[in-house]
């Protein structure tokens, strides 16, 4: 009988999630920058416009127009366009013209101890994209795993400190009887990862766990402004786009060229 019955499930999204893992030269260019920054005797704190109580270390303002940041500038923007494409595609919802650009950028610097109440970013604009990377991971955050990876001693009980130093995302209720009464998880506790970016609408409440050992836990994180356009600009944005393309493709094909050569 069962085995005649026709049906479809389907999930009804509360939010939308994107993941990018930075190249190791991306990485290596943040992390340059924010040694300088940190031995820059001008250097500028953020820790007025953020609750993070990072008590160890230090939260500051990057310039993300600074030479060496123009490429991750680049790839956030990018990012954040095809974030609002995808979600348009799967949500089927209707979205005005919107050109993207980095509202705020900024770095934390955490050691142990160091942590960050559950809140949400505001921008200039109503529809704000928010987002958070890391480039330096103590090495014993994140030793029971996460998701599908997690060892069989993952547990919360027991004093196990299995998301020390997790990044915690909360998009609704959650209740200990949630699997029983058949209510999906409205959070997510992820591992921190050097090289692993993540996107997500600005409204959406995260926090981060403090750990305890060794070690810099190093994040750079941004909001982006979502601002409409009218058919005129973006025309000129698109055309700005594809210039932008053109151009990193004839550095590509140079630097392919002049590899050749030696």
């Amino acid at each position: 009988m069962s085995e005649d019955l026709k049906y479809t499930i389907y999930p009804l999204p509360a939010a939308l999630m994107m993941e990018h893992e930075l190249s190791e030269k991306m990485v290596t260019t943040l992390n340059e920058y924010l040694d300088n920054l940190m031995e820059d005797e001008n250097r500028v704190s953020h820790d007025t416009e953020l609750v993070g109580q990072i008590h160890q270390g230090q939260q500051l303002k990057m310039d993300h127009e600074h030479e060496d940041l123009k490429e991750f500038n680049y790839l956030l923007t990018t990012l954040a366009v095809n974030y609002i494409q995808q979600f348009v595609k799967l949500t089927g919802g209707r979205i005005n013209p919107k050109r993207v650009d980095i509202n705020d950028l900024w770095s934390v610097h955490s050691y142990a101890g160091d942590y960050n109440p559950i809140h949400d970013h505001v921008v200039k604009t109503e529809m704000g994209i928010s987002c958070s990377t890391w480039t330096k991971v103590p090495a014993q955050i994140g030793k029971l795993g996460e998701g599908e990876n997690q060892s069989k001693e993952f547990t919360l009980y027991g004093s196990s400190g299995a998301v020390d130093g997790f990044l915690n995302f909360t998009y609704g209720l959650n209740q200990i009887k949630d699997s029983e009464r058949l209510r999906p998880s409205q959070a997510r506790a992820i591992k921190p990862e050097v090289g692993r970016l993540l996107m997500f609408p600005s409204w959406m409440q995260h926090g981060v766990y403090p750990f305890f050992g060794e070690g810099e836990r190093r994040t750079v994180a941004a909001n982006l402004n979502c601002w409409d356009v009218d058919p005129e600009e973006l025309m000129e944005v698109r055309d700005a786009q594809q210039q932008n393309q053109s151009n990193r493709k004839e550095k590509r094909t140079a630097k392919k060229r002049n590899r050749k050569k030696n």
